[in-house]
């Protein structure tokens, strides 16, 4: 299958709390036309065979913490135009579950999450690669909002494991992947300019695509 009928594959990266998500939804609600399926890395987290309170210590933020063989699997399927069954994954519970959810192939696919530039094979198959860059303390309130409201977690435990592994891994293996990004966000979703260069980078290849489509037939 020749590129031009290939899907656009748009990574997005950035810390936990950076507005990953809200780029992305951004992205959905700026672009209604088109067909768009969404991935989060979060999915693909890898299954724990261990005890509820030491699944609770892991390293969440390490690479090593992904499936990302199955991930890259998942998205030549969908480049390919194949449907997937993407992993659900229970957060409170801190496990991948043994339910899915039906995903149908799509003409933009975007993938979000703390570390999909990380992976030379997962950018390999990007056609933009974009990182979120937003302030260590902004990220860190909203980490603390969602992880005490949706997650269930003490103050104690956002604090611990934001020092222990979130920060840390932060600086080792998520910030150096900035180089790897055609476009840098400042503070996510507020960023009307940048989300609208984003917006209309991502019209105007799927319109070079349909005209050479069109071309060709």
């Amino acid at each position: 299958m020749s590129t031009v009928n290939k899907p656009l594959i748009i990574g997005v990266s950035g810390g936990s709390g950076s507005g990953k998500t809200t780029i992305a939804q951004r992205l959905i609600k700026e672009l209604p036309d088109e067909s768009i399926a969404l991935l989060q890395m979060d999915s693909y987290y890898k299954k724990l065979d261990l005890p509820y309170e030491e699944r609770k210590l892991q390293n969440f933020d390490h690479p090593l913490s992904f499936d990302t063989d199955l991930l890259v699997a998942d998205l030549k399927k969908l480049r390919a135009f194949q449907s997937i069954e993407v992993p659900i994954y229970d957060f409170v519970d801190s496990n991948r579950t043994n339910k899915t959810r039906h995903q149908e192939p799509a003409e933009v696919i975007v993938l979000e999450g703390i570390l999909t530039l990380y992976e030379k094979q997962l950018r390999d198959l990007m056609d933009i690669r974009v990182f979120v860059d937003t302030d260590d303390d902004i990220r860190l309130i909203r980490r603390i909002k969602r992880d005490v409201e949706e997650r269930g977690y003490t103050l104690s435990k956002v604090f611990d494991q934001y020092l222990d592994h979130v920060r840390p891994m932060y600086q080792q293996f998520i910030e150096p992947t900035k180089r790897f990004a055609n476009l840098i966000i400042p503070e996510g979703g507020s960023n009307d300019v940048a989300i609208d260069l984003l917006t209309s980078k991502i019209k105007y290849l799927i319109h070079q695509k349909w005209q050479v489509k069109q071309k060709r037939d």
